[in-house]
């Protein structure tokens, strides 16, 4: 069973003179978890948002409690001194915090019992229990009535769905060690290929997915616009492309603190990474350098879950995470941005660059297609299925 132990419960909250409140409910490890709370646990202290009355206004108090999903350790605790907390301060609502590795497989048993005992989830867009809690009818709209101005405009219209909201998007880069290219390395993912001008033991994705297809695809000149969808020509064309680079690769990394630990050891000299660790690595003055270009993007979505125990106070809840100055706390306690650009200037200067939603990052990254990725071909197994098989069949060889 995951849950916080008493300690790390105690240290959490004993400033804040709230009780604090765990459910427990199973899970297994698995890396996004761990990912998340590292980069939490490594990143500064953000400044705490201003919880005050009138910063909570008068449609967004309330009494009561609201019950919110996280991914414990560290990435929790931060979110609860930073974010939940200045919410409980301005509205009165307390939060309660319930703890699992993935959200879908609680979300789908609470569907199928009749109970549903959460009221906010974050859930991936390329989780595919996602599409199928969603078809259950699972999700309440979300209440943009609720919202300040400032943050509708802020929050992008494409992270504003009408049952979900962007929590956090989160990517995968091309990285390298300054100490093996000190008058500068790879600018693009053609030039990690390129051995000859930018020479050194390289990492890659060995996990699979759509990013070590698309990564291939730019490498061999596709250009973004043209990368969706991933037909089976691409993928072919993708794979032919990595096998120019797959003597070269030292280690496939699998989890997400390797890449980081691998290129501190000079065991690599460039590699593929997560950003959150890069940027946690970054913040402890270690010499890395991040390459937005080609960098892909993903989204984990904010989710007021239909028949929860506090519906009300879960729309008030997403109202509140998503105003600026709480969003730049958020970014700054969770180690992944939220989609309101107006918390740019909240944010410390040297943290601005390192983001996906700096516009100078964002303009030479690719988002994911989830729609497509989640999509089913006509033997019933889904886009993100077959392109598992294919990556699988080819590392086998």
């Amino acid at each position: 069973m995951c849950a916080p132990s008493r300690y790390d419960q105690a240290r959490a909250y004993k400033k804040g003179g709230i009780m604090p409140v765990s459910r427990k409910f199973p899970c297994r490890r698995v890396s996004r978890r761990s990912v998340l709370q590292s980069s939490a646990a490594m990143l500064s202290a953000p400044l705490v948002a201003k919880a005050t009355a009138a910063f909570g206004q008068e449609k967004l108090a309330g009494t009561g409690e609201v019950v919110v999903y996280g991914y414990g350790g560290s990435f929790t605790q931060n979110l609860r001194k930073y974010v939940f907390d200045p919410f409980t301060k301005a509205t009165g609502i307390r939060v309660v915090d319930v703890i699992a590795d993935l959200a879908g497989p609680q979300l789908k048993a609470m569907h199928e019992a009749g109970r549903v005992d959460w009221d906010v989830a974050f859930l991936s867009d390329v989780e595919p229990g996602y599409a199928l809690l969603r078809e259950a009818g699972m999700f309440m709209p979300i209440d943009y009535s609720l919202w300040d101005d400032e943050a509708l405009k802020g929050v992008p219209e494409s992270a504003r769905r009408t049952d979900a909201v962007v929590a956090f998007q989160n990517a995968t880069l091309l990285v390298y060690d300054e100490r093996a290219f000190p008058k500068g390395g790879p600018k693009n993912w053609s030039e990690f290929w390129n051995v000859k001008e930018f020479p050194g033991p390289r990492g890659y994705n060995g996990v699979g997915g759509p990013a070590p297809i698309l990564f291939a695809l730019m490498a061999d000149g596709v250009a973004h616009k043209d990368l969706w969808p991933l037909s089976d020509d691409k993928i072919d064309r993708a794979l032919k492309k990595l096998d120019q680079i797959k003597p070269h690769i030292t280690k496939w990394w699998a989890a997400g603190g390797e890449p980081i630990q691998l290129l501190i050891n000079r065991e690599y000299a460039l590699s593929s990474v997560f950003d959150g660790r890069a940027l946690a690595a970054i913040k402890r003055g270690l010499p890395i350098r991040m390459v937005w270009d080609g960098a892909t993007i993903g989204a984990t979505d904010w989710t007021v879950l239909k028949g929860g125990p506090n519906s009300a106070n879960a729309q008030k809840f997403i109202a509140f995470v998503n105003r600026a100055e709480t969003a730049a706390a958020f970014t700054q306690a969770a180690g992944y941005p939220g989609p309101n650009l107006n918390q740019l200037k909240y944010l410390p200067a040297d943290l601005v660059p390192l983001i996906s939603i700096n516009p100078d990052n964002a303009a030479k990254a690719v988002r994911l297609d989830a729609t497509w990725v989640l999509a089913k071909r006509p033997d019933g197994k889904t886009n993100a299925d077959h392109i598992q098989e294919r990556w699988l069949a080819w590392r086998a060889q």
